[in-house]
């Protein structure tokens, strides 16, 4: 038990170092002597725990960023009764600037995507399954608040749900270089308006 526990430890420790590094660098701008130097480990160290540099990033998504991107965006609509403020407040919540923020909820993820896209079909698909759990999930919410009669029925759940990942992802790659806070101010009014509009009370109108 000790032993498992110490290697989690060790895991989690060596995951979240390399998930600075690759989030400053990106991933093919690093090499594994990068990696091995930021970690203070030999290759033989590093071979213990990890087949590859491949497998390395694999087990930061698996490990943290699918953790991270759950706890700020998926587990918080899971406790819910009005699905709209609680998405609101959630994406509100992950476009808080700065770096300490963005390390801690995983928001490099649209930059990986990006990075790996057509270059790595394998991380990709990790990637992309973080953003088909959250789908799903919002979907589900959106869902559950037409039949609660806090959303229109004519909402298209489905479509709701993509427009509220791609705005996100969009207003996250604006702000990457940015601390302006006007743009989350006026992305967040938008967003407004738009559950305002589908609101369940909308319908009757």
């Amino acid at each position: 038990m000790q032993m498992t526990l110490k290697r989690r430890e060790t895991m989690h420790r060596l995951c979240g170092k390399g998930l600075e590094i690759f989030n400053e660098k990106g991933y093919y701008n690093t090499s594994l002597d990068d990696i091995l130097n930021e970690l203070s480990l030999s290759k033989g160290a590093f071979y213990h725990h990890f087949k590859s540099k491949e497998d390395y990033f694999i087990n930061i998504v698996q490990n943290l960023i699918v953790q991270k991107v759950y706890a700020l965006l998926v587990e918080p609509l899971n406790h819910c009764e009005d699905p709209l403020p609680a998405i609101l407040e959630s994406l509100e919540n992950a476009l808080e600037p700065g770096k300490k923020n963005e390390m801690a909820y995983g928001f490099m993820l649209n930059d990986f995507l990006t990075e790996f896209n057509k270059r790595n079909e394998e991380i990709s698909s990790h990637l992309k399954s973080i953003l088909s759990v959250w789908e799903v999930n919002l979907v589900s919410v959106l869902k559950r608040g037409k039949v609660d009669g806090h959303i229109a029925r004519h909402v298209d759940c489905e479509g709701a749900a993509t427009y509220i990942i791609a705005s996100f992802l969009g207003m996250r790659s604006l702000m990457m270089d940015s601390t302006n806070g006007q743009l989350k101010y006026q992305y967040i009014q938008q967003l407004k308006q738009y559950f305002n509009a589908i609101a369940a009370h909308k319908a009757a109108a």
